[in-house]
């Protein structure tokens, strides 16, 4: 069932588990998200992202919503790191039902006034919307954020961001970045900034960058063939204590994209003479499905669906 954002995380926050939140770029993504979601009996949101809506457009858009109203679980299809009230008007046209306004790299009042335009106009149609306070490193397609300029988010603001925005969910600055590489070794992940933050809040909270980039992935990457540097991703035990205390909405679109180019390399590297699309593309589905069914498990998504369409 396609849903709202709100109807999945509200849900989640209260219930101290947390939902993974897939980017999606084609149909077999989208499969591998919403098909092994469903086998878990899990809630889920697909993601978008304003280069994806580039390359997918209405057609991707569509896939998204017609898997997710065919499914047996709450889907909500959300605008990834929106960059303009413009865009998320866009978005809510093309039949999201959860987008993010991502003004973030303005100072504090001009970020209010951002995504207030955005939650005004949102809610009139009944969408849900996320906003970010705080900036995390790294590179995610538009955003790039050099770690010298990343910032963590402050909780007293938070508060004033809530109120002020009427915002549904909020993503914080935790120490989590985009992409592969999130530093040296084990990323640091400010679990009393979280709880503090969760204590003074009572929306779900969102964490952004937080692919594990496994090992065994990037190892399998570069057998077939791929060339990687010194990835780290950010620990499964970080995650699940993070759920416990207010993270409600957990991103992965790195995992994806290395499981897929695993799946892909592996199967032409058992066969280089393969040309059929489905002989590839296949799996790299599948490779991409053990990551989200991995996701699912850490998080404690799997087997919510069922509480969550009681209530």
């Amino acid at each position: 069932m396609l849903v709202t954002g709100k109807e999945i995380l509200v849900p989640a926050r209260e219930g101290k588990y947390g939902v993974p939140a897939f980017n999606t770029n084609n149909m077999e993504i989208t499969q591998a998200i919403i098909h092994t979601a469903e086998k878990l009996e899990a809630p889920v949101m697909v993601q978008m992202s304003e280069g994806a809506i580039k390359y997918g457009g209405q057609d991707l858009a569509n896939i998204v919503k017609d898997m997710a109203q065919r499914a047996k679980i709450p889907v909500a299809l959300h605008l990834d790191h929106g960059s303009s009230y413009e865009s998320a008007l866009k978005a809510i046209a093309m039949g999201f039902t959860s987008v993010m306004i991502d003004a973030s790299h303005h100072d504090f009042e001009e970020n209010i006034r951002e995504t207030k335009r955005v939650v005004e106009a949102a809610h009139a149609m009944g969408i849900s919307v996320e906003a970010e306070l705080g900036r995390l490193g790294g590179i995610e397609e538009h955003v790039i954020v050099d770690e010298k300029d990343a910032f963590l988010t402050d909780p007293e603001e938070a508060v004033q961001f809530i109120e002020q925005t009427g915002t549904d969910y909020l993503a914080i600055a935790i120490g989590t970045s985009h992409g592969a590489y999130k530093g040296k070794g084990r990323p640091f992940i400010d679990h009393e900034r979280i709880e503090k933050i969760a204590s003074m809040t009572t929306i779900p909270l969102v964490a952004h960058g937080s692919s594990g980039v496994p090992k065994e992935i990037t190892d399998r990457f570069r057998t077939a063939g791929g060339e990687i540097g010194e990835a780290a991703g950010i620990a499964d035990e970080d995650l699940t204590r993070a759920v416990q205390h207010g993270i409600a909405k957990v991103n992965v679109d790195t995992d994806l994209r290395l499981a897929a180019s695993v799946g892909v390399r592996e199967a032409f590297m058992s066969n280089p003479k393969e040309f059929d699309p489905r002989k590839w593309m296949g799996p790299a589905r599948d490779v991409m499905s053990e990551i989200v069914a991995h996701k699912l498990k850490v998080l404690g998504a799997a087997g919510k669906a069922s509480m969550q369409a009681m209530k």
